[in-house]
């Protein structure tokens, strides 16, 4: 962040009387600067306006950008904001405009640069000049993250927004991540008043290793008396050596009590010299432990011969099947995991929890919804579907005379998996009830809130209660998967800045604490797997939001108390519309001398699709820190996007919005629009029949359940009407302008629309018939 101080000097402060104030300021400004083309980019400007006179009761701030390139979007917070050619006027809000002595409030705004992007000089607070100005510069970079080839080096360009007051020296240091990436050139940087705007160029290099991993480290520049700045390295793997890594056989074993079971370790490929691989038990029911081959050499001829660790569980008074993860590491190679679980000799033993719960399994068929569909014309084709349960408020954990409860839910899932022969059953339920809720949104809104006691009610109404269900052992030997918290932490990176609710589940008793106790409280339950929800492309696909995702994924998970183990995967697209993959381009296609990401419709994204995005996305948290053996999951109930307005081929014109508005399957107006849209159709039918790395695609969102209603509804759920679901509204800044695409007459939230079913049931691709 770039810190402007600005002190008011020389004025002379009078008694404190409303008729006679004595005014004096002091501002601070900072700008979050980014490049998304060279010459041009965007910035966040965070203001602080501290009162050092009198007490006022409103104020009104104004400044000039020195260039006539730096735009106001228009997108602020907590102040009124207005821009007229360079001068931005910002005038308090009603409920911060009374300022006591020594008191500050927060402002702010996002805006877009050409050129250059230097910070404001000269601030007025209410007429009156806050004088003695002094800024301090901020590191500014061609680009914010850089592929270098393995062997090779890649570069980019540092400068400073604004002149210093003396000479100032920039270090670029790896703070973390893959060590084979490293600076080569370029390091210090010496920058003067004189040549602050003069770019000057950093070289990284990635050292050629035995891996055929793309590594991925953080450097910082910065130094003394600027603010820094980050760039994200990957390295580009030359895959001229097979990857060493360790290979466990199996990943799940049961250890009977007052017995041992087993598995076996080797290398998968042959090291230079010896490699030690220990065996180390983490949180979880410490009856089982490591019995023997805790620590195991593998030299270079021997290599390849597998070695037995032995796991026992001792015999205790509890007649419970607990379970405790076991890490298989080396230094320099990516850990394993192996799930153990204790049998116990009552007899019963609960089944281990595997690497993906849909493997070989059937789905639930939710009773509510199922006879729903069959209802509808053509409906009963899709009736037998697996689609998820959602408790999205605590009513909904015991149920109503007119949907059945988690409870029922379950033992309807019981009877369900006893009818299906041999073969495990999944049932997913979607965790949704978070304090602040959707802080967004409107449509999905919940009945908790963060000021009013939200926190401790959510811990010991809502996820204390499904816990306790989960655990009981009629439901143990069901594969419970738990759908975490839809639109939650991708909240905390795209609209902290825009909305106060969001603000607010920052912090205490918020999204974070939330997601981590809910985490902490199903992941010792074997039988229950988590899928934090991860938005989707069209949310998170921008370089701006993209990697400060997996860093708040990787930060909240790994504070829970198995750390990234307490989650299986994660999931896309939960409730949405973006297509699985497009078909006839992709985000590397070029119209004439044209990238398709600088159309209307991409704009910029480094993503088109839910499968380009979700595969990324697991590639990085992996990298990050999350187990190797992480499954993704999308969401595909409403993103065929079949029917007659689904192009059968690529485009033939030559220009770009037009090739690429002709060329997309999905047909939304708007990536952003996300209420009950028109055209849409269900998509691909849950299947395990899915490319690597991913567990399943599922149906989350039950096809002709709305998104929200389209117009006020009264109801004691929390669910509030949002224009978004208006078909009539004509957008907003989140999605350009453009008309919302929703469709008429939709009931609130989560409510039968059989209007909406019947389109897309119309629209399925694959086509039903």
């Amino acid at each position: 962040m770039t810190a402007a101080s600005v002190a008011a000097l020389g004025l002379v402060v009078g008694q404190s009387t409303a008729a006679n104030a004595a005014a004096a300021c002091d501002v601070t400004y900072s700008a979050n600067s980014w490049t998304s083309s060279p010459g041009q980019g965007g910035f966040t400007a965070n203001i602080t306006l501290k009162n050092t006179g009198d007490p006022i009761s409103s104020w009104s701030l104004v400044f000039d950008y020195p260039t006539a390139g730096q735009k106001y979007t228009p997108t602020g917070w907590g102040a009124n904001w207005s821009q007229s050619g360079s001068r931005m006027t910002g005038t308090n809000m009603p409920y911060n405009g009374s300022l006591a002595t020594g008191a500050s409030v927060s402002v702010g705004f996002n805006g877009t640069w050409t050129g250059s992007n230097p910070n404001p000089e000269t601030f007025s607070v209410s007429g009156v000049t806050c004088g003695g100005t002094t800024t301090t510069p901020s590191v500014v970079l061609s680009a914010s993250s850089v592929a270098v080839n393995e062997g090779g080096n890649a570069t980019f360009t540092a400068r400073l927004s604004s002149a210093p007051a003396a000479n100032v020296t920039v270090n670029t240091t790896r703070t973390s991540g893959d060590a084979d990436l490293s600076v080569s050139s370029g390091n210090p940087l010496t920058f003067t008043p004189s040549n602050w705007n003069t770019a000057q160029t950093v070289t990284l290099a990635a050292a050629q290793d035995s891996d055929t991993t793309a590594g991925t480290a953080a450097f910082s520049v910065s130094g003394n008396g600027v603010t820094g700045a980050t760039v994200n390295a990957t390295e580009v793997d030359d895959d001229s050596v097979q990857e060493q890594s360790i290979i466990v056989t199996p990943t799940a074993v049961t250890v009977p009590e007052g017995s041992t079971a087993t598995y076996a370790v080797q290398l998968a490929t042959q090291p230079s010299s010896n490699v030690t691989v220990t065996s180390t038990a983490g949180t979880g029911d410490t009856s089982i432990t490591v019995s023997s081959g805790a620590s195991l050499t593998f030299s270079p001829t021997t290599w390849n011969s597998p070695q037995t660790v032995t796991l026992a569980a001792a015999q205790d008074s509890d007649n419970t099947n607990g379970s405790r993860p076991i890490s298989v590491a080396s230094t320099g190679l990516t850990s394993r995991t192996v799930t153990a679980t204790e049998a116990d000799d009552d007899g019963v033993i609960n089944p281990p929890h595997v690497e993906n719960p849909y493997a070989g399994a059937t789905g639930y068929v939710n009773p509510n919804w199922s006879g729903k569909a069959a209802q509808e014309p053509g409906g009963s084709a899709v009736a037998n579907v697996s689609t998820a349960v959602w408790m999205d408020r605590t009513a909904a954990i015991a149920g109503s005379a007119t949907a059945m409860g988690l409870r029922a839910h379950l033992d309807e899932a019981v009877r369900q998996d006893a009818a299906n022969g041999s073969a495990p059953l999944t049932i997913q339920v979607v965790v949704y009830n978070l304090p602040n809720r959707d802080c967004s949104a409107l449509a999905s809104s919940g009945e908790l809130l963060i000021a009013q006691d939200g926190f401790n009610r959510y811990k010991t109404q809502y996820i204390d209660p499904i816990a306790a269900i989960f655990r009981d052992s009629k439901y143990a030997n069901l594969r419970i998967v738990a759908i975490i918290e839809p639109d939650s932490l991708p909240n905390l990176v795209t609209n902290i800045n825009s909305f106060e609710k969001c603000r607010e589940a920052n912090g205490p008793g918020g999204y974070v604490d939330g997601v981590r106790y809910a985490l902490n409280q199903l992941e010792p339950i074997t039988n229950v797997y988590s899928y934090v929800d991860a938005a989707h492309h069209a949310w998170l696909g921008w370089d701006s939001n993209f990697q400060p995702a997996v860093d708040l994924f990787y930060n909240t998970i790994s504070g829970t108390t198995a750390g990234v183990d307490s989650v299986d995967g994660f999931i896309v697209n939960t409730a949405n519309y973006s297509i699985t993959s497009e078909p006839h381009f992709t985000i590397n296609t070029q119209v004439g001398n044209q990238s398709v990401r600088a159309s209307n419709w991409v704009d910029w994204n480094y993503y088109i699709d839910e499968q380009t995005f979700a595969t990324e996305l697991r590639r990085r948290l992996i990298a990050k820190g999350f187990r190797s053996g992480l499954g993704m999951l999308i969401d595909t109930s409403r993103n065929g996007w079949g029917g007659s307005a689904r192009p059968t081929a690529p485009s033939t014109s030559t220009e770009l919005n037009p090739f690429v508005d002709q060329s997309r399957a999905d047909r939304r107006i708007h990536a952003g629009n996300w209420c009950n849209q028109k055209g849409a159709g269900m998509g691909a039918r849950p299947t395990t029949n899915v490319p690597a790395g991913f567990d399943a695609y599922v149906w989350i969102k039950p096809p002709g359940e709305s998104d929200g209603a389209s117009r006020e509804i009264e109801n004691d759920e929390g669910k509030k009407f949002d224009r978004m679901c208006d078909p009539t509204y004509t957008g907003n800044e989140l999605n350009k302008f453009n008309m919302s695409g929703a469709l008429p007459d939709a009931p609130l939230s989560g409510q039968w629309f059989s209007a909406q079913f019947r389109e897309l049931l119309a629209n399925a691709y694959p086509p039903i018939n």
